[in-house]
């Protein structure tokens, strides 16, 4: 069996189904995670669940045969939302949690991710041993009177109770909920109209060849929920991705909000106390700063990734963490990313005040942003980023090498990364405004490709 070290990546796993990601493949993952609990973890037990792909089954029954194997228990919750699988293994705090998915990714593509019974998701560091446990051939099998037992829960009941205890709306909302045909189908229409809201269906019914709109809510996919949100006179809409642990606002006005604009609103709005450290990635708008650290909230910024965010949540014990791809996690209710509480408390929020959500967006400046990829080989692009943050130092008096290099300047920021799947270099900033922001994406262009220009000339690349 030849499995690619590809597939490997820094916070899950994922590859095409049967090409990369084979029923093999999984099963061998699946001897490696069981493993990994065992010897790792120190525990014996792997709640399972998975997406609603159709690859999704084959791939969960072979992955689940694996960590059997092994000699570890499963408790396997079936086809679910994110937040479902997620729950149930922090409900019940016996071991780690898998979910077989690949987020916002097409059909054709499926995989795993992994979080510790916290709801805390495995660092890279930890998911290398994985890996090394699968590539080395170093796992265990038990023998036939040690094989791990497997049993099946309900993951949905004790979920829908959670939402029905921690929200109830008796003025009620309307709600436009765009699922995409995708795996919040199983959780969200319920929850909504279980707690009050009026809830206006988007693309509500199980598709897992993500027909009706793909599976990653960008703003180009949202066609179909701004018109249903300004059509049927919504307060507010809501767009899930693949797996539901992202969600993406749409105000009543049919503008889609960023995480940035959502996670401010939530700090402002939403939080009982104005106080404590918010969790921010390098790439999230410096209006995060600007809007909450006057209200008493301090700013930790973090490398870009979901797992940083419930790992630094955690231990700062912070009260809001802001991913600006679209992850937000309230450890109020609990550490892990379900998308499906993002919404209900925007909801809260609205039933407290007397203003419209298009009318609190207006209250946050949105300064100009964007993005450019520049073309690297994978083998020098990190020595790249390297170089250019030792040259910039010299320049700029506020560098920051969290993640890539991130340079403050005085109307904007400019952030100079590799990107951990591609043959990439990205370049992201932000302005004060587009004349400025164009003269910051054109210089720092420049330096990256000379730096690259070179490296090359110097190693002879």
């Amino acid at each position: 069996m030849n499995i690619q070290e590809h597939i490997f990546r820094a916070y899950d796993i994922r590859g095409l189904f049967n090409k990369d990601l084979t029923s093999g493949v999984m099963y061998k993952i699946g001897l490696a995670a069981g493993t990994y609990t065992k010897k790792i973890l120190k525990k014996q037990e792997i709640t399972v669940g998975n997406d609603i792909r159709y690859s999704s089954i084959p791939l969960a029954f072979a992955f689940i045969s694996g960590v059997l194997s092994s000699g570890v228990d499963v408790v396997y919750v079936g086809t679910t939302a994110f937040g479902q699988t997620l729950f149930k293994g922090w409900e019940k705090k016996k071991g780690p949690i898998a979910f077989i998915t690949a987020s916002h990714l097409p059909p054709e593509w499926n995989g795993i991710k992994f979080y510790y019974s916290d709801g805390v998701g495995f660092p890279e560091g930890e998911l290398k041993k994985i890996r090394n446990f699968c590539l080395n051939n170093n796992v265990e099998l038990a023998n036939w009177d040690q094989i791990g037992k497997l049993s099946q829960e309900d993951a949905k009941e004790n979920y829908l109770e959670f939402f029905k205890k921690k929200f109830k709306f008796e003025n009620k909302l309307k709600v436009a909920v765009d699922c995409g045909g995708a795996s919040t189908t199983l959780s969200a229409p319920e929850i909504f109209q279980s707690i009050g809201i009026e809830f206006v269906p988007v693309f509500c019914k199980t598709d897992p060849s993500f027909s009706a709109r793909p599976s990653d809510p960008k703003p180009k996919n949202l066609v179909e929920l701004k018109k249903t949100v300004i059509e049927q006179n919504c307060n507010f809409g809501v767009a899930f991705d693949g797996d539901g642990d992202r969600a993406v606002i749409v105000d009543n006005k049919g503008n889609v909000l960023s995480a940035d604009q959502t996670g401010i609103i939530i700090a402002k709005y939403g939080l009982k106390e104005k106080r404590g450290t918010i969790i921010a990635n390098v790439e999230c708008s410096k209006a995060v700063d600007e809007q909450l650290t006057p209200l008493g909230y301090k700013i930790k910024r973090i490398p870009v990734g979901h797992t940083f965010l419930t790992l630094e949540a955690k231990k700062e014990n912070s009260p809001l963490g802001i991913e600006s791809s679209g992850h937000l996690i309230l450890p109020e209710y609990f550490l892990f990313d379900d998308a499906l509480v993002i919404p209900l408390k925007v909801a809260e929020i609205l039933t407290k005040s007397d203003r419209s959500l298009n009318k609190l967006v207006k209250e946050i400046p949105i300064y100009p942003i964007q993005k450019e990829e520049v073309e690297c080989e994978d083998k020098i692009k990190f020595e790249i980023v390297k170089l250019l943050a030792d040259e910039v130092k010299n320049d700029f008096s506020n560098v920051s090498t969290l993640d890539g290099v991130r340079i403050e300047l005085k109307n904007g920021w400019v952030l100079i990364r590799p990107s951990n799947t591609s043959p990439l270099i990205r370049l992201t900033a932000e302005a004060d405004t587009e004349n400025i922001l164009n003269e910051i994406i054109i210089t720092f262009k420049e330096k990256l490709e000379k730096t690259i220009e070179n490296y090359k000339k110097m190693v002879k690349i």
